[in-house]
């Protein structure tokens, strides 16, 4: 787990990962202006309970690919679910906080997360222990007003005006951020590298 300062304000950003890409970075480069953060911590998991996992890369190779293409010393990367040998995000969560008391913490995710969070495990539990950022996704804005958890959550809502209080305030909290976005997927870059592959392979 990185070092963390007393008083400083914390992304958590988790997934496969699976490749990492541009859009990823861009997403955590409107976490860090819009929130005031300090750090983000890719928090890179071993696997995603809702996802295929039979074409997923080594963890290794997707740490140091997620290395490769983050410029800022700012973005902390981290396999911290496979040292706590951790499925879900909520325990991985429990665990941080407690070991961080006097951290303040965030968790962000893009808006096409944002309409399955309803599917993932505990996840009103997640809402309870930490605020919540969700960077717009291409496709995605509907899930503001359409997404079950969102739906539940609207009452504690922040206007993303007032973003930069968000790491300071008691959960359940959250915000929708607007902005420029990425077109960019890790299921697009997958099904370009095989359909690429295929390609040599007919050759």
């Amino acid at each position: 787990m990185p070092f963390a300062g007393s008083g400083q304000r914390i992304g958590l950003f988790g997934g496969s990962f699976n490749p990492p890409h541009d859009g990823h970075v861009h997403v955590c480069e409107q976490a860090l202006r819009r929130l005031e953060l300090d750090w983000i911590w890719w928090l890179v998991t071993p696997g995603n309970p809702l996802k295929d996992t039979s074409n997923l890369a080594p963890l290794e190779e997707r740490l140091a690919l997620c290395e490769a293409i983050t410029p800022d010393p700012r973005m902390k990367i981290t396999a911290i679910e496979a040292g706590l040998h951790s499925r879900y995000t909520a325990d991985t969560l429990e665990h941080i906080v407690s070991r961080n008391p006097e951290c303040h913490f965030v968790w962000i995710m893009g808006a096409d997360n944002l309409g399955q969070f309803h599917r993932w495990d505990r996840w009103r539990d997640i809402a309870q222990l930490v605020p919540i950022a969700v960077i717009d996704r291409p496709g995605s804005a509907m899930a503001l007003h359409s997404a079950p958890a969102a739906q539940t959550l609207r009452r504690y809502r922040l206007d993303e005006a007032d973003a930069a209080r968000l790491p300071l305030l008691e959960p359940p909290s959250w915000t929708f951020l607007h902005g420029p976005r990425s077109s960019l997927s890790s299921t697009a870059l997958r099904a370009k590298q095989a359909m690429n592959i295929s390609q040599d392979d007919a050759e």
